[in-house]
């Protein structure tokens, strides 16, 4: 164990918070079990009361046990993905507190696959809960550099993990009803989940429990965002007339001050995009241009993420 890892632990014991990596993002954690330091963790945040956090784990067996029922999707997913980006959202039992749930009577729990996440979980010990280690509702941090960028001196210890391979956050899975609901897409498909418990998953319906990035407007840059269909970029640049940045798979014809090129496959996209959303928030122009993916499953976390951050969900 790495001498800030142990610090890590000592800190969240001592009811302190730490920024740390996962694969999807870097995460702000609190004892889950510590009301205090979890009330410290949503004013950092600035995050609602009542919106419910995701527990992380550095094992299975320490997740369940946040569970009153375990039901055999929820195994077979665990067996399958976990370590990984899959948050599951399982009927809570007396160990998760109404602090971590928003007064609901269930739990979201991940076991993050990041070499630094598991070390540090497992010298801890226990539950951590942690949101995304940025002001709720804007562009999630990617690097230990956003995170003091967004936070500065709010957090006790920034762990350094280098840059999120996935870039966005997990894929979130309810298993709490009678039929396993899709809350959040992620880098772990649909699919391929209904291939691993054999079932259909249905789509988030309008009434869902409340989860994280659940709302509207999330992900967001501080600059108007608008996501713009491929063959009318050029005619919103130029109907627009302010300065504009583009992010886009290639460059557009009509006159931009900044753009950046995109990846043309899902997984490289979704690990560039925050970034580039940051990027591009701090280019000192009135709006941020996004050419709109493919409508195509392989592109559904992608896409949920750019209408969150327009405002479109």
């Amino acid at each position: 164990m790495t001498p800030e890892v142990a610090r890590a632990a000592e800190l969240l014991r001592a009811g302190g918070l730490v920024a740390f990596p996962t694969e999807t993002v870097y995460g702000l954690g609190a004892d889950a079990s510590n009301a205090a330091a979890v009330a410290r963790l949503y004013a950092v945040k600035r995050r609602p009361p009542g919106h419910p956090v995701i527990v992380h784990f550095d094992s299975a067996e320490r997740a369940f046990a946040w569970a009153r029922e375990v039901p055999e999707a929820a195994c077979k997913l665990a067996a399958r993905f976990w370590p990984g980006p899959l948050t599951l959202i399982l009927k809570c039992s007396p160990l998760a507190k109404d602090f971590v749930t928003g007064g609901q009577d269930n739990v979201g729990v991940r076991v993050p696959s990041h070499p630094v996440a598991h070390e540090m979980l497992a010298a801890f010990g226990g539950g951590v809960a942690a949101p995304s280690a940025n002001r709720f509702g804007l562009v999630s941090p990617t690097t230990a550099a956003h995170v003091r960028e967004d936070l500065g001196n709010e957090v006790d210890l920034v762990l350094e993990g280098g840059p999120s391979e996935v870039g966005i956050e997990s894929t979130i899975l309810d298993l709490s009803g009678d039929v396993p609901t899709l809350l959040r897409p992620g880098h772990i498909s649909k699919q391929e989940l209904e291939q691993v418990i054999g079932r259909t998953i249905r789509d988030k319906g309008p009434i869902a429990p409340a989860h994280p990035g659940g709302l509207e407007r999330h992900y967001a840059p501080r600059t108007l965002v608008k996501l713009v269909p491929p063959h009318a970029l050029d005619a919103e640049i130029a109907r627009l007339g302010v300065k504009v940045a583009v992010l886009a798979f290639s460059r557009p014809d009509e006159r931009v001050d900044f753009w950046l090129r995109m990846p043309r496959e899902p997984a490289g996209y979704a690990h560039k995009l925050y970034g580039a959303l940051r990027e591009l928030d701090t280019s000192d122009c009135d709006a941020i241009l996004v050419e709109a993916p493919p409508d195509a499953p392989e592109w559904a976390a992608v896409r949920d993420r750019l209408r969150r951050a327009c405002g479109e969900a």
